[in-house]
């Protein structure tokens, strides 16, 4: 885990500076102690991270679950009621491990996975447009449209230009040079700037900056404009910022549909993440997504028995591993340790940390996501990978995370059905010879009713006095919808003089008198020999 440390430790100091404001900000916009989102993230990152068999996949509290935790806060009569919620949600993760619940991660199209990639860069970008400029009403982490201030995603970015920070848009422009130059540049110069990260060097000179023009009416940067971590004043005050479950509300009904709500969102929050950070994953390794649920379930347990919020793997800080360079998990779990070490030992130092330079680095990280020659790319695999795509896209900008997959699945599902619909059959003119068409017609391995459109448009334009050729050797399965329309399509054909031959594996048969009985004895036969082979 350590072999690459040297790739690790500087992408866990870019991981570290997104994940602060994230953590801090999703605590904020679900309405809990802003010292349980910390929490989630340390645990995230140390523990989940130590057991996940993702390795460059890092987790923390997630933007997706904030309004779930907000309202369930309020109707569980109090934030440690919530918390035992958070750790049934767990136990029950843990036990959707053990009932292989992960494969469900590999039914999700690629061109909605693309998607959701990039429909979370792009609202990335959207969302850190006001934060850049300083005007910071909405929290860092509020992810859906229709945001906790009351404003939605466009909204916010129009009110932005009444409440521009001269100091904090200053900086966070020099933030983004600074970032722009070290990645196109310094960084193909020397190994040094490689080890030291643009982010690191971003986030330096946005402290200085702040020290150096406090006094200053003009350029300063005031206070709600920085990074906010409570301040413990000794070990003892640190440990009481933690709170603990009430169990005494375990047998409510309430807080068991909570617990449950929040397993299946958190883990299908997690299983898209892991599927889309496999495939930004330049070493393409596969997560084990039964492991990584029982990894997830173990860490929001204990996230729950300490006073964090319900954790999930998060593509954000997840891609920010992948494009600092981070190569195994240790960077995850380093990063977890930054979190835990900095508010315990320099939070102060911390708070110091301009909002609007974090907003710069994670413009980066969203334009990486986003970048505009995916959309040409997908445009050119054709409508039935950029439909999905699109919708995806769309969805996720203008609802929430989990809204636009399920549009892009729903969506993708309609193309399934399409080309189910399309190939059905195969349909191949063999001979015109004397005028009369002699055509063959291939069936499919599998033919179900969602095929019947197809195959009896086929059957209705066969011209009169032609000849068909039927072969199902290659049918395994053939819905009994589509046995009723070649037995209707029997009397069809000799009005319309169309002779047919049923080739299957029991030889052929011409003009077969009735082909519900033809099939019946196919199923049978199949039957008998599944009977044999058991007995």
């Amino acid at each position: 885990m350590f072999k690459y440390l040297k790739n690790d430790l500087p992408a866990s100091v870019v991981v570290f500076f997104v994940a602060l404001p994230l953590c801090l900000g999703i605590a904020l916009a679900s309405g809990a102690p802003l010292f349980s989102g910390l929490i989630a993230g340390i645990v995230g990152g140390i523990i989940v991270g130590a057991l996940s068999g993702s390795q460059i996949g890092v987790s923390g509290p997630a933007a997706g679950l904030a309004a779930i935790v907000l309202t369930a806060i309020t109707a569980l009569g109090g934030f440690e009621n919530f918390l035992v919620a958070v750790v049934l949600g767990g136990i029950i993760q843990i036990i959707f491990s053990i009932l292989k619940a992960g494969v469900i991660a590999y039914y999700f199209p690629s061109s909605v996975i693309k998607g959701m990639l990039t429909g979370i860069g792009i609202i990335i970008i959207l969302k850190q447009i006001p934060h850049f400029f300083g005007y910071d009403a909405d929290p860092e982490g509020d992810f859906a449209f229709f945001q906790v201030d009351g404003e939605n995603t466009f909204s916010e970015i129009i009110n932005t230009f009444n409440f521009i920070s001269p100091g904090a848009t200053i900086v966070a422009i020099a933030a983004l040079l600074i970032l722009i130059l070290w990645d196109k540049v310094l960084s193909k110069k020397s190994k040094v700037f490689q080890l030291v990260q643009g982010p690191l060097v971003a986030v330096v000179v946005g402290i200085l900056y702040f020290i150096f023009t406090k006094d200053n009416e003009s350029l300063a940067i005031s206070s709600n404009h920085l990074v906010s971590v409570p301040i413990p004043d000794s070990i003892e005050s640190f440990g009481n910022l933690l709170r603990f479950p009430n169990f005494a509300v375990i047998g409510s009904p309430e807080i068991w549909i909570t617990a449950f709500t929040i397993a299946l969102v958190a883990s299908l929050e997690t299983l898209l993440c892991v599927e889309a950070t496999d495939k930004l994953d330049p070493y393409k390794r596969t997560t084990p997504t039964n492991k990584e649920l029982l990894a997830q379930g173990i860490g929001n347990s204990i996230s729950g028995m300490i006073g964090g919020l319900p954790i999930t793997q998060v593509i954000v800080r997840s891609s920010a591993n992948i494009q600092s360079g981070g190569r195994t998990k240790a960077s995850a779990i380093i990063h977890g340790f930054f979190l835990l070490i900095s508010v315990m030992l320099i939070p102060k130092l911390l708070n110091m940390i301009p909002l609007s330079v974090l907003a710069a680095i994670l413009f980066i990280v969203g334009y990486k996501l986003a970048k505009p020659g995916l959309f040409k790319k997908m445009y050119n695999l054709g409508w039935k990978q950029f439909v999905p795509f699109v919708v995806t896209v769309v969805g996720i900008v203008f609802t929430d995370l989990l809204i636009g997959i399920g549009l892009g699945l729903g969506v993708g599902i309609i193309v399934i059905l399409i080309k189910s619909y399309q190939n059905s059959h195969f349909l191949h003119i063999e001979d015109k010879s004397n005028g009369a068409h002699k055509i063959k017609m291939t069936l499919a391995e599998e033919v179900t009713f969602f095929n019947k459109g197809a195959i009896l448009k086929e059957l209705d334009s066969l011209p009169e006095n032609s000849y068909l050729e039927l072969d199902v050797r290659k049918t395994r399965y053939l819905d009994n919808d589509i046995i009723e329309i070649l037995e209707d399509f029997s009397e069809k054909a000799r009005n319309k003089n169309i002779g047919i031959k049923l080739i299957s594996e029991r030889g052929m048969v011409e003009n077969p008198d009735s082909y519900i009985q033809f099939f019946q004895l196919d199923i049978n036969r199949h039957k008998n020999l599944q009977y044999d082979h058991t007995d």
